[in-house]
């Protein structure tokens, strides 16, 4: 059986699938104590500012397959500029209908990430 229907009042007749979704969901966790810091921290993928994440927060991405590139960098006003731009990179493998789990920390070479054991 490749799925089944589901009437909707709204939609009508929808297709519902079991199939494996074609993206897996990265989550990135800035647990409170991991970091001393107020300042945000700015996550990058791909060398694209795509979120901000203040402390206790965490943040998710639907990401096709594949290796993406993570950097984390110190952002927010005047006191958390860093004197430098955080270059290294995280490379996370991304699994079609896996859920990848990281928490932030700080590591003896600037901000990384370190997965989180299912």
């Amino acid at each position: 059986m490749y799925g089944a229907s589901l009437l909707s009042p709204w939609l009508g007749a929808v297709e519902l699938s079991s199939r494996t979704p074609d993206y897996g969901v990265l989550i990135i966790s800035r647990e409170r104590l991991e970091i001393a810091t107020a300042c945000d921290i700015g996550v990058y993928l791909q060398d694209q500012l795509v979120s901000r994440l203040f402390q206790g927060q965490s943040a998710s991405y639907n990401l096709p397959p594949g290796t993406v590139s993570v950097r984390l960098g110190i952002m927010g006003d005047t006191g958390c500029q860093p004197s430098f731009e955080q270059i290294r990179s995280d490379q996370v493998q991304i699994r079609a209908g896996a859920i990848h789990r990281y928490r932030v920390m700080l590591l003896e070479n600037g901000l990384g990430l370190r997965e989180i054991a299912p």
